[in-house]
């Protein structure tokens, strides 16, 4: 079945190949969109939930890798199953290389097709999740001030009050101050707690300077 809000899209210049893939898709349960081109799906504007991208690799104008290689500028991140006709080794490892879920060669079977959406969708999914968990978090690192995240670069790179003080130039007791207003925060109650909230968020500890 389809998961909510999850969004299966299909390039393909063929018509007969977007009418029979779209059947396929609908009867397995996902919702589906349909594009003749690449051109045509990048003017469409990023869907925000579980995205699934059935791709022919040689199309006219933009093909499939260029399409790939554009959303990969754009920071996009539709998970994408690659259908081809006209498959090469080369043009496969490059795909998968380039973080593509599958490559399926014409004729396939569509239990394949279906497996590698599914395996997309999740992936997706999961990405989706991270994404938004990562939001929520910077949006708590906003709050601090930053003097406040300084210090909690330096916790994170496994430096003490006094260390931290040395760094900054300033009393080891002002350090425990700050530390103890970024911990309440972004309420987290341990330095493990900081770090995994550190992780998720992406962001880098402190280069300690030599004293």
């Amino acid at each position: 079945m389809n998961p909510s809000g999850s969004l299966v899209f299909l390039v393909d210049d063929d018509p007969s190949v977007r009418r029979g893939l779209t059947r396929l898709l609908l009867s397995a349960g996902h919702s589906v969109e349909v594009f003749a081109s690449a051109a045509e799906f990048l003017a469409r504007a990023q869907h925000v939930g579980p995205s699934c991208l059935i791709l022919d690799i040689r199309m006219p104008g933009l093909n499939g890798l260029d399409l790939q290689e554009a959303l990969t500028r754009q920071a996009r991140d539709e998970q994408i199953v690659f259908i081809t006709g006209h498959a090469d080794v080369p043009m496969s490892v490059h795909a998968m290389k380039a973080g593509a879920v599958d490559f399926l060669p014409k004729p396939f079977d569509n239990e394949a097709l279906l497996r590698a959406v599914g395996h997309a969708l999740a992936r997706s999914a999961a990405r989706t999740q991270q994404r938004i968990e990562r939001n929520a978090l910077r949006s708590k690192l906003d709050e601090l001030t930053p003097r406040e995240f300084e210090v909690l670069q330096f916790v994170i790179a496994g430096l003490l009050n006094k260390q931290i003080g040395a760094q900054l130039g300033v009393a080891e007791k002002t350090i425990k101050v700050h530390r103890g207003h970024l911990m309440e925060k972004l309420r987290v109650k341990s330095v493990a707690d900081l770090v995994r909230l550190a992780e998720k968020a992406r962001v880098s500890s402190a280069r300690p300077r030599e004293l």
